[in-house]
């Protein structure tokens, strides 16, 4: 917890859950009645946000299943199903929603690997689904994507690596994962940080991401029309040395300052296909309060 000022807990949010996304939560739990599953819900929002205040956790943003709202996720999920052994990374996994989503979805569940700040978003997660290491055997990295020691940024690979893939339960940084890694998802996370601070996280991502052709970073984050500063009207709150807490300003990016920083700074240009699509979101649109109007930017890097 980082000290900021958050609002008391609204359990009505529940009642706004959609029948498919109750559906997706009894099927993941077991638990297959509609008020006994939205009490487990509310019961933890309650122990989570005592863990820390994250406004995606007051308004049930833990419920979402951001990836599957980014066209690369069907691209995604072929990549599973057709290269043999190829790796999916999950960063800023939380309670690993969108993880169990994409194994419920045919994601070869021995392939993935997540990451995030810390080790009780995943307990967390074991709670919510009611499993156990042994029953979701994905292992999860706790660490700090500006630590070197957890992500150290180095040039993209434009070879496949002499190295050898690495046993995924065995590791305890991403580093070894240099070159290897087929598929990279993350969401809601560069909007974080400062403009410079993207573009180091986007290097050191960039650099896990396999040159074999069609290997893909996919995500979404707030925007703008224009890159420049928005007020933090979502209250997305920032957390590590490398972030600035209760900031209200956050540096967005736009669909062309952000293609531009993929294709041509991160990677050589012309080695990717760079897709966005910048969407409007109204308060109606989302749980919780977004303010009046909020922009996310839906994205994909293709190596090709």
């Amino acid at each position: 917890m980082t000290g900021s000022t958050r609002p008391d807990l609204d359990p009505t949010f529940v009642s706004q859950l959609t029948p498919e996304k109750l559906a997706f939560f009894k099927e993941a739990s077991g638990i297959q009645d509609d008020e006994e599953i939205k009490q487990h819900l509310v019961r933890i929002q309650e122990d989570s946000y005592r863990v820390v205040r994250y406004p995606c956790i007051r308004n049930f943003g833990f419920t979402e299943h951001r990836c599957t709202k980014i066209p690369a996720y069907k691209q995604a999920l072929k990549i599973g199903q057709e290269r043999h052994g190829a790796i999916y990374l999950e960063v800023g996994c939380c309670f690993g929603t969108d993880t169990r989503k994409s194994v419920a979805d045919g994601y070869p569940i021995h392939n993935m690997i997540v990451t995030d700040l810390r080790r009780e978003f995943w307990d967390i997660g074991h709670e919510l689904f009611k499993s156990t290491p042994e029953s979701f055997p994905v292992p999860f990295i706790a660490g700090d994507v500006f630590n070197p020691e957890h992500l150290v940024v180095r040039a993209p690979a434009y070879t496949v690596p002499n190295t050898a893939v690495p046993s995924l339960k065995t590791l305890t940084s991403l580093n070894p994962l240099y070159g290897h890694v087929s598929v990279i998802h993350i969401s809601s996370v560069f909007h974080l940080f400062s403009e410079e601070k993207q573009l180091e996280l986007a290097r050191a991502l960039g650099a896990l991401l396999s040159p074999l052709p069609g290997s893909v970073i996919f995500g979404s984050h707030g925007a703008l029309p224009q890159k420049g500063f928005t007020a933090n009207a979502a209250g997305f709150e920032r957390e590590g040395p490398d972030a600035t807490p209760g900031d209200p300003n956050m540096f967005c990016h736009s669909p062309e300052t952000w293609t531009a920083l993929w294709d041509g700074e991160v990677f050589e240009k012309g080695t990717v296909k760079v897709e966005v699509e910048l969407k409007k979101i109204n308060k109606s649109e989302s749980l919780g309060e977004l303010g009046p109007v909020f922009y996310l930017l839906f994205w994909s890097v293709t190596r090709l």
